[in-house]
């Protein structure tokens, strides 16, 4: 039995140890929100929080993770009032989707390390994370928008 906290509440789930959080999410916990890509790491849709650093949750074994505290959308306090999705919104940044929720932890994982960040700076860490649609122009001015709204709230 592995004891994790997702989303503020505590699991126990009973799984091999080497099975990746990314099915332990979908398939034990029926929270669907980080979506499988690649299984490689290399796309990001699966993209969670992991102790408050943006992680794979395909490459991520669950036992691991005993006593850690694992973050996906729809554990965002406040989500809808938080900055980065109110900018995804505002920049109409989706359009299947399907990348989205992975995109929006990262972007949300940038702007806790760097609150103010460059062009460059926003291209270098979401490099990782893929969209077939090729919404990289809006998901860059979303960023800057959620910096731009982080920082007034200050």
């Amino acid at each position: 039995m592995i004891e994790l906290t997702v989303n503020g509440t505590r699991h126990q789930v009973d799984v091999a140890p080497e099975m990746p959080l990314l099915w332990v999410l979908r398939d034990e916990l029926g929270i669907t929100s980080a979506k499988f890509g690649c299984g490689v790491a290399q796309c990001g849709a699966c993209t969670v929080h992991i102790n408050g650093s943006a992680v794979r949750s395909c490459q991520s074994r669950i036992g691991d993770l005993a006593g850690k505290s694992v973050v996906t959308i729809e554990g965002l306090a406040g989500r809808d009032q938080n900055p980065v999705v109110q900018a995804w919104i505002e920049h109409q940044v989706p359009q299947c989707g399907y990348c989205q929720t992975g995109q929006i932890m990262q972007a949300i994982s940038l702007l806790q390390r760097i609150p103010k960040p460059t062009d460059d700076q926003i291209d270098q860490v979401m490099s990782g994370n893929l969209c077939r649609c090729g919404t990289y122009p809006r998901i860059r001015a979303a960023i800057h928008a959620a910096a731009a709204r982080k920082m007034a709230e200050k």
